[in-house]
C-alpha cells in the first residue's frame, strides 16, 4: 500500500516500534500538546478558506446533518450491544467512545486525500467538531439513568449500602464539550478562514500548508509511542471487546458509505464521513468519562481506542476507506 510508505505513516509505526521495546524515546508534554492545537488550527484554517470558496450551501447542511446523526446513532447501537457483556457504566463509557471522533485521524485522512489529489469539502472539519459531543451527553444519560435506577432498587437500610454516585448534569458536559478550547480552536480558525478568503489562505500558507507535514508526522511519532504504551491494557479484556474494536469501525464505516450514498455526497466528503465514523475517541471522551462515569474502567475504553482501533485505522483503515469511497460514490 502506497500509504505504507507515506512519511507521517511510517513515523507513526517507527513509534509503535519504539514504544513496544521500551525505548526511552518521548514526547514531552507540553510539545505534544502544541502539536494537537497546531494542527486543528490549521485544519480549521483549511476548511474555513474552502468554505470561504464554496459558501454554505445545501448540501453542506446536508453532510453536517448526517455527520451528527450518525454520532447519535453509533454510540446508541454500541450501548444496546455491549450491555449483554459488560457492565451498563462500562458499556456507556466504550460506546461514548466508539460514538465520538479521533482529530489525529481525522486529520491523517485529510494529508491523506490531499496527496492523493482528492477533492473533499473544508465543511467535513465542522462535521468533526460536531460528531464529538453526542456520544458524550449519550453516555452521561445512561449513567444517569442507571445510577437512578440502583437510588430506587438500593433501600436504605440499616446495613448501611453505600449510596449510588450522584448525576452529572448533561448542561455542564455540554457547556465543556463547546468551550473545550481544542474545539473552540478548530471552530475559531475555521471563521477566521472564511473571513479571509483567499487573502487570509496566501498569507497562512507558510503556517497552514507548507509546516503542515512535518508537524504531521512529529504527532504521529508521539501517538505510535503512546499506542505502544496502551496496548498492554488490552490483554485479557473480553473478546468480545477487543472483536467491537476491530468489528465495529468497519461497520460504522459501512453505515457512513451507505448514508453518503443515498445523500449523493461526493467521494472526498464520503470517505472523511467513512473516517470519522470509524475513529474513536482517545483524548476529548476519556477525559470527560474519569470525572462523568467514574464508575467504568478507564482501561477499558482508553485502551480498546488507542492500542487497536487507532493504530488500525491510522494504517490499514484510511487508504481502504477511501478506495471503497471512490469506487461506490465516484
Amino acid at each position: 500500500m502506497q500509504n505504507l510508505i507515506d512519511p507521517a505513516i511510517l513515523f507513526f509505526i517507527f513509534g509503535v516500534l519504539a514504544g513496544t521495546v521500551k525505548s526511552n524515546l518521548e514526547i514531552p508534554p507540553a510539545i505534544s500538546r502544541f502539536l494537537s492545537l497546531y494542527l486543528l488550527m490549521a485544519l480549521g484554517l483549511k476548511g474555513g478558506f474552502a468554505l470561504s470558496q464554496s459558501g454554505l450551501t445545501a448540501n453542506v447542511g446536508i453532510s453536517l446533518a448526517a455527520a451528527v446523526g450518525l454520532a447519535i446513532v453509533i454510540p446508541l447501537i454500541g450501548y444496546t450491544i455491549l450491555r449483554r457483556f459488560v457492565s451498563g457504566f462500562d458499556a456507556a463509557a466504550v460506546a461514548a467512545t466508539y460514538g465520538s471522533v479521533s482529530a489525529v485521524t481525522f486529520v491523517t485522512a485529510v494529508q491523506f486525500l490531499e496527496n492523493q489529489d482528492i477533492a473533499y469539502g473544508g465543511h467535513m472539519a465542522a462535521a468533526m467538531a460536531l460528531m464529538e459531543s453526542p456520544a458524550i451527553i449519550l453516555a452521561v444519560v445512561f449513567a444517569n439513568s442507571l445510577r437512578q435506577k440502583a437510588a430506587k432498587g438500593a433501600v436504605a437500610s440499616a446495613d448501611g449500602a453505600q449510596a449510588p454516585k450522584a448525576s452529572v448534569s448533561v448542561g455542564k458536559i455540554l457547556h465543556e464539550s463547546f468551550t473545550d478550547g481544542a474545539q473552540l480552536l478548530l471552530l475559531g480558525a475555521m471563521a477566521i478562514g472564511m473571513i479571509t478568503g483567499d487573502a487570509g489562505k496566501a498569507a497562512m500558507q507558510p503556517f497552514s500548508v507548507d509546516l503542515f507535514k512535518g508537524m504531521l508526522a512529529f504527532f504521529l511519532l508521539d501517538m505510535g509511542l503512546m499506542a505502544a504504551r496502551n496496548l498492554p491494557q488490552v490483554k485479557g479484556k473480553s473478546p468480545v471487546l477487543v472483536a467491537y474494536a476491530i468489528v465495529g469501525p468497519i461497520v460504522h464505516a459501512t453505515m457512513a458509505l451507505g448514508l453518503a450514498f443515498l445523500l449523493n455526497l461526493s467521494a472526498g466528503d464520503g470517505a472523511l464521513l467513512m473516517v470519522l465514523a470509524a475513529s474513536a475517541s482517545y483524548i476529548a471522551v476519556p477525559a470527560v468519562l474519569r470525572y462523568a462515569l467514574p464508575e467504568a474502567n478507564p482501561s477499558l475504553y482508553f485502551g480498546l481506542s488507542l492500542g487497536i482501533t487507532f493504530p488500525l485505522n491510522i494504517v490499514f483503515g484510511i487508504p481502504i476507506y477511501v478506495a471503497v469511497a471512490q469506487g461506490v460514490l465516484m
